[in-house]
């Protein structure tokens, strides 16, 4: 599986890819705009949808494309990285270099380990490894947004979606990337679980009490 690849271009893969996925943009773009610390307000959470509980829908859109061009640009950086090995050996560090990213989304070492629940990171992460798979993701996101109205339940079905997708379409590389992503995400949504299944959710542009 990692044949063609040195150890120091999966090292610089998972260590860069973790590094650049821990960027927080939502405590960035807050503190940068004087709008406070997007983890005293409505969930805690420092991803986009929590952001727009702060009622700044330009800070809010920021953080969605800071949060998923991190993952993205993993990706890109690893493939250019790899571009004269096999689709094989490409294919694997890209997917780890976009795995790392997202783990380090969820796991910042800038804020004491305690990130998001890695949504867009997901998204950018799979529109850079496969676009396919991930407009299949994002076409199921917005779907499920425009019917509930509720985050969470539409990055779950995405989450689901999307290693499917990348099945169906002979991406096993890209399969097991998404189907990892898409186990932590329901490990990180199981307040938001519990509240689904009590029809307490709150909806898109909501307001809701910090923990």
């Amino acid at each position: 599986m990692f044949e063609g690849l040195t150890t120091i271009q999966l090292g610089a893969a998972v260590i860069g890819g973790y590094l650049l996925g821990s960027i927080p943009f939502g405590v960035i773009v807050m503190k940068a705009a004087g709008a406070g610390d997007p983890r005293a307000i409505g969930s805690g959470n420092i991803g986009a949808t929590n952001v727009l509980r702060s009622g700044r829908r330009d800070l809010a859109a920021l953080t969605l494309l800071g949060d998923g061009g991190k993952g993205a640009v993993a990706v890109l950086i690893a493939w250019l990285a790899t571009r004269g090995l096999s689709d094989a050996a490409q294919g694997v560090l890209t997917c780890l270099a976009g795995g790392a990213a997202f783990f380090g989304h969820l796991f910042p070492v800038w804020l004491g380990f305690k990130g998001g629940k890695g949504v867009a990171t997901f998204f950018g992460t799979l529109l850079a490894a496969a676009w396919p798979v991930g407009l299949i993701g994002g076409a199921t996101w917005l779907l499920m947004a425009a019917l509930f109205r509720i985050s969470s339940l539409a990055a779950l079905t995405a989450a689901v979606v999307a290693p499917v997708a990348a099945l169906l379409l002979h991406r096993p590389a890209v399969a097991a990337l998404a189907a990892v992503m898409a186990v932590l995400i329901y490990l990180r949504h199981l307040p938001n679980i519990r509240r689904l299944l009590k029809g307490e959710e709150p909806r898109i542009g909501g307001k809701k009490t910090a923990p």
